[in-house]
């Protein structure tokens, strides 16, 4: 007894709506009862009669819930009730309820089977008993079958508009995603930038600092005041290249786009540029570039623009101001791919001792002097420094997989020093594509997870990123 209490506990509570339209039909039911029609065989119901009938209408609260357990518990209290001659067309409005709800409920196969075995089984049972009434039912069964088909109709509508919610619900979803995607894409794309920008020109003005300070010191009795100018032009030229792209980034990113009045992204043609910015910090740079390597598309150039910038700043940084760099990129016509290849030969031996074999004022052009630039202090403490991690070498690899190539950064097996090799496919420029291609280069996002290099360089060059924005760049030029 008490596990059936427990179980009758169990049973999800009807809703007010359900109550309330049962109590409609129960009224329904008891005038019918008391007014309707009662055949010669039959008479009013009775107690018992009406105790069954008030029964069969107050399981219909349940419809909802259990839709298929109202059903058969309204045959089997109405079995009775017509066994004992009550007025027959009393419970109907219970029937039909009972029908409708399942059929609302679906699937389609059970409400087809259960009320044409309904019908049929009422008929068989009401012709051998009397061939008149089953006649009669047999007339008057199209309700029911009307009811199946009413509760069907609105079960594929509610299905229907369900289906166009959920839609519209997973197309919302969809568009919250997309837009917080950007706006994850446009962080890393904006730290990228920032990252390119200062970084970039932040070693520079610091190479250019150590030369004027150098000049400075060294020898103040034969101080040669040119170089000491150059050099600090050199710094304020650094400065207005930094201010001048940062305002082209806050500008673009105020606008969301392109904004007027501003050139191309960099591409191999600013190669020339980019090494003339190095040298003027006394790096010692060789740059080869084959004639047909000119003729890729933007987005390429593009990408090798940054990854030969990001490679020049980690020579300059790491192995010191008088770094030898060799730079040759050369279109590859087989596989049709551009070859990029930066190799460096790590810090001179004269860095540490403040020994050069350039110019006598030590700030020789791209071929001398690059030793005696630094002071000996600041060389050993540079190249005694501990290892530092960054995100340049991340951010090559990035550039490259933006274009579909790949990227290699490890330090040198024949000589001491650095190199960065880089393979990237060079297909059809269509016609349009040139500012979404180096947009591309310029603003695409890896998304798939970089591991640091097998082997990290001790000199600190780990793992890196890069970005958009520089000022080894022409000033003209904006990313």
């Amino acid at each position: 007894m008490q596990s059936a209490m427990t179980r009758l506990k169990r049973l999800e509570q009807p809703t007010r709506r359900d109550v309330l339209f049962t109590a409609v039909v129960g009224v329904v039911v008891a005038c019918l009862g008391l007014f309707g029609k009662v055949e010669e065989s039959a008479h009013r119901p009775d107690a018992a009669g009406w105790f069954l009938l008030l029964l069969m209408v107050a399981v219909l609260a349940w419809r909802r819930q259990y839709p298929m357990g109202v059903f058969v518990l309204s045959f089997v209290i109405e079995a009775p009730y017509h066994i004992l001659d009550n007025a027959h067309t009393a419970p109907t409005p219970t029937i039909l309820v009972a029908v409708y709800s399942l059929a609302v409920a679906g699937p389609r196969v059970r409400t087809l089977l259960i009320t044409c075995g309904l019908v049929i089984c009422a008929v068989v049972m009401l012709t051998l008993r009397d061939v008149d009434q089953g006649t009669e039912f047999l007339r008057t069964s199209g309700w029911v079958i009307s009811i199946a088909l009413l509760g069907e109709a609105v079960r594929v509508h509610r299905n229907y508009v369900g289906a166009i919610v959920e839609r519209a619900e997973r197309a919302e979803r969809t568009r919250e995603e997309t837009a917080a995607r950007r706006v994850a894409e446009e962080r890393l794309r904006i730290a990228q930038d920032l990252h390119d920008l200062l970084a970039h020109s932040i070693t520079l003005i610091g190479v250019q600092t150590s030369v004027a300070a150098h000049l400075l010191v060294a020898d103040p009795d034969r101080l040669d005041r040119t170089a000491l100018a150059d050099a600090l032009d050199g710094i304020a030229g650094t400065c207005r290249d930094a201010r001048a792209e940062l305002r082209t980034t806050l500008q673009v990113l105020r606008a969301g786009d392109a904004v007027e009045g501003t050139g191309p992204p960099p591409g191999l043609s600013g190669l020339d540029d980019l090494v003339q910015a190095a040298r003027s910090g006394g790096a010692k740079v060789h740059l080869d570039v084959a004639d047909a390597a000119h003729d890729v598309p933007p987005g390429v150039g593009a990408a090798a623009y940054r990854i030969v910038q990001q490679s020049l700043t980690n020579a300059v940084q790491h192995a010191g101001s008088a770094v030898q760099v060799r730079i040759a990129v050369a279109y590859d016509e087989g596989p049709g791919a551009l070859r990029i290849a930066v190799v460096d030969d790590g810090p001179e031996s004269g860095a540490a001792n403040g020994s050069g074999t350039g110019s006598a004022n030590g700030f020789g052009a791209g071929s001398g002097g690059g030793a005696g630039l630094v002071k000996p202090a600041a060389a050993a403490q540079a190249a005694a420094e501990p290892a530092r991690s960054g995100y340049g070498i991340v951010g090559m690899r990035e550039r490259a997989r933006s274009v579909g190539g790949t990227l290699e950064a490890a330090r040198r097996t024949d000589a001491a020093g650095f190199a960065v090799t880089a393979v990237l496919p060079c297909a059809a420029a269509e016609p349009g594509d040139g500012a979404a291609g180096a947009a591309g280069a310029e603003g695409a996002v890896g998304v798939e997870t970089v591991e640091a290099a097998p082997a990290e360089a001790p000199d600190g060059r780990g793992p890196g990123r890069t970005g958009p924005r520089t000022a080894f760049t022409d000033r003209s030029r904006t990313a």
